[in-house]
């Protein structure tokens, strides 16, 4: 698949790499998110977040979420794991503002959430593509919504087809595409608007381990590019510890953070990185963490 670099891009200054046009020479470094550029668009902060359900019979209250608080810096990759039920999706849909908690508060940019903004795009396990549309409509349609200049991101909608390997397909419809080819098209829809922080509730857990994988290098192709802040919700341990910066380990009953765990891995990754053993002793620090035996 050919390189492609979206233009024109807003750029922001890397807080991992040393300046900015790096030669491969330092091209990976070790990635301290402590450090991370705090000027740049994207911060996130939960602040003591609780969120208490009514339950479906009515007989009661569950509490999903328990005085967490949680801060990402711009530019960070972020994994939420745990297990069912511990509030991982819950809490991502707070941060997009699609919930409010019972108490407590997220803070984006220093801004508190009260609704969906137009700087944050989410990404569901199901692609949700239209199936009226074609696969150029469907990644154009945050851009019918609001508004935007047409021609303009017509021509970025298909730079990012062509990144992730769909050019020859903006004329297909949902129908006749594969899983994971509806999800690099709801992966494209989510970027087209170029949001600050992008959410992403296990957007690739019903598909087969091998274009799991795939894509999971083209989402870290993408970050590497464009270096939005990102929050993942995922199951896999292993696919978060290859992806992320800092992996926050969730507990449950009533939902809260156990753990932030750093991944100890350089930038840029790939598949290479799995042998490392620095890449194995992390997954299994959180396993520990979940309670999961050696």
């Amino acid at each position: 698949m050919a390189e492609t670099r979206l233009w024109p891009l807003r750029r922001r200054a890397d807080p991992y790499v040393p300046g900015q046009g790096n030669s491969s020479a330092d091209a990976r470094v070790r990635v301290d998110p402590g450090k991370a550029n705090t000027s740049s668009a994207g911060r996130i902060e939960a602040r003591n977040v609780t969120m208490t359900f009514e339950t479906r019979r009515g007989t009661g209250l569950v509490e999903a979420l328990s005085d967490l608080t949680v801060s990402i810096e711009p530019g960070e990759f972020i994994s939420l794991v745990g297990p069912s039920g511990c509030g991982k999706s819950t809490l991502l849909k707070i941060m997009a503002g699609l919930l409010q908690p019972t108490r407590g508060e997220v803070i984006i940019d220093g801004v508190p959430v009260r609704s969906p903004r137009r700087s944050v795009g989410i990404m569901f396990q199901t692609p949700e593509l239209f199936p009226w549309r074609n696969v150029l409509q469907n990644v154009l349609l945050p851009i019918d919504i609001f508004g935007h200049e047409r021609d303009y991101h017509t021509e970025r909608a298909r730079q990012l087809l062509n990144m992730v390997g769909l050019s020859a397909f903006e004329k297909a419809y949902p129908r006749e595409l594969s899983g994971g080819m509806q999800q690099r098209t709801a992966l494209s829809r989510v970027l087209v608007a170029d949001p600050a922080i992008i959410l992403m509730d296990e957007p690739f857990g019903a598909l087969d381990e091998f274009t799991r994988e795939r894509l999971n290098l083209e989402l870290l192709r993408i970050w590497e590019e464009a270096r939005k802040t990102v929050v993942f919700v995922t199951h896999n341990i292993g696919e978060a510890v290859f992806l992320s910066d800092r992996v926050v380990v969730m507990d449950t009953a009533p939902g809260r953070v156990d753990a932030i765990v750093t991944v100890p891995l350089a930038r840029p990754r790939t598949v290479q990185d799995m042998k490392d053993p620095a890449y194995t002793n992390c997954i299994f620090e959180i396993r520990e963490y979940l309670g999961v035996e050696r």
